[in-house]
């Protein structure tokens, strides 16, 4: 195990200035490399102590960036169109790398790394996908996957069509038990004599 001091809060891992013990290849290969930690040595934490007004000056600023994002990303959704079988599974499936596409086209800046999709999406209706704009800023937004534009501005509205079911008065009148259709056949059997 390494250990680091972050320079940053980090997820399930601490806040800034924590010294932890990470996997020698997490430090080596993420977090030394884009600048979220420091090695914990001696040199470093003096260097850390001297640098942590400005460095929490800056995650302050960064994270109030990210609050104006969030308040202007809350009335986005997305529709993602899709080709889909009978039982609405998708031929393909929608990725973090599509969310983040699709963020993008409507003009905001989203990396792949940014949108926290754990499993792909593999079937056609709505989901919620979080979006971290900052460790301690979040967003939700809600993904509609559907066969067609209308079809998920549809869903977007509540509206999605329904199958159309038969009336309960159509159904009235008939009697379908097995004496009553005996019946009906013996009738019909008596006429056609």
């Amino acid at each position: 195990m390494t250990e680091v001091i972050l320079l940053e809060r980090i997820a399930k891992l601490g806040q800034m200035g924590d010294t932890v013990k990470v996997k020698p290849g997490y430090a080596r290969n993420f977090l030394l490399p884009q600048g979220k930690a420091l090695r914990a040595n001696e040199k470093n934490r003096k260097l850390f102590e001297a640098q942590r007004t400005q460095l929490e000056a800056r995650n302050l600023e960064r994270r109030q960036e990210a609050q104006a994002v969030a308040e202007k990303m809350a009335d986005l959704s997305i529709i993602m169109v899709r080709q889909a079988g009978e039982g609405g599974q998708l031929y393909g499936s929608v990725t973090a790398r599509d969310v983040a596409q699709a963020i993008k086209e409507n003009g905001f800046s989203v990396e792949r790394g940014q949108v926290e999709l754990n499993t792909p999406i593999k079937d056609l209706g709505q989901y919620q996908v979080a979006v971290i704009l900052h460790p301690e800023v979040t967003v939700s937004v809600p993904v509609t996957v559907a066969r067609t534009q209308e079809e998920g501005e549809a869903q977007l509205r509540g509206a999605a069509e329904q199958p159309e079911e038969v009336a309960e008065e159509e159904l009235t009148g008939f009697d379908m038990t097995p004496d009553s259709i005996e019946a009906e056949d013996e009738e019909e059997e008596e006429e056609q004599a």
